[in-house]
């Protein structure tokens, strides 16, 4: 049993490990041919530990890692606060259908020139765009959930005489808590794309600011480094929302 578990482990990590191989050996060849454009994993692994050890990467990933949050945070209330209005009301989704559809297709990274007129450089500015991009997606994901919630849940509310924010609570989210969680999995990978976006393109911190500095300044071993950690981040952001998920649902009895 403890082998097959031990296989079991290891599986997932055969093929990241096979391409980590390949990409080992292929910059080794490049950089023996003499291209310096890329580097070996080797080489970007002692990058990372020099970036963690001075310092400078847990300042950025905190950075980018609190701005996220703080936008996903707007975005959600927003987003889930409305949701349900629109998704309980259909006179209110009717009201707000034109406005959604010609709001929502807006790129948030197109509104980085009118953050930067507002707001200037620093984190309100990456905090608007962030909390613009999530906004959207969780809006229009807990609006339909609402709205397939079962008939009869909200018939017998009604009946039990139920106030607004009594149904919402002991009701509705409890109906949509996995969709909800779809949602809230889905803002996460958003708020992390978008903040690392705009550290890249405007904002002169973060992550995306450390890797484009390690881009201009040709050292592609600490761009490689910078790389593979946003995307081990967002893997454990990931993780612990799927393991938040499952805690919240056990404690409304929506899992046993």
């Amino acid at each position: 049993m403890t082998e097959r578990r031990l296989l079991r482990w290891l599986r997932p990590w055969v093929f990241p490990a096979l391409l980590v191989g390949a990409f080992e050996w292929y910059a080794r060849r490049a950089a023996a041919l003499g291209s310096d454009a890329l580097a070996p994993p080797s080489a970007a692994a002692r990058a990372f530990m020099g970036a963690a050890l001075d310092g400078s990467l847990w300042q950025a990933t905190g950075f980018t890692l609190g701005t996220a949050a703080l936008g996903l945070l707007l975005g959600a209330v927003l987003g889930i606060a409305l949701g349900l209005v629109l998704g309980l009301s259909r006179r209110a989704a009717q009201l707000g259908s034109l406005s959604i559809e010609v709001l929502r297709p807006v790129p948030s990274v197109a509104l980085i020139p009118l953050a930067m007129l507002t707001f200037g450089f620093g984190v309100r500015m990456e905090l608007a765009i962030v909390a613009f991009a999530t906004f959207w997606p969780l809006l229009v994901l807990v609006q339909s959930a609402v709205q397939q919630i079962e008939p009869r849940l909200l018939e017998v509310s009604r009946v039990l005489g139920l106030s607004a924010r009594e149904r919402a609570f002991k009701i509705v989210l409890p109906a949509i808590v996995p969709r909800l969680f779809v949602a809230l999995r889905l803002g996460v990978a958003v708020a992390l794309v978008v903040a690392v976006t705009v550290e890249i393109a405007a904002n002169p911190n973060g992550m995306g600011y450390a890797m484009m500095i390690a881009q201009q300044s040709f050292d592609p071993a600490l761009m490689l480094a910078w790389l593979g950690w946003i995307g081990v981040v967002g893997f454990a952001v990931n993780a612990g929302m799927v393991l938040l998920q499952r805690v919240v649902a056990r404690r409304m009895g929506v899992l046993p």
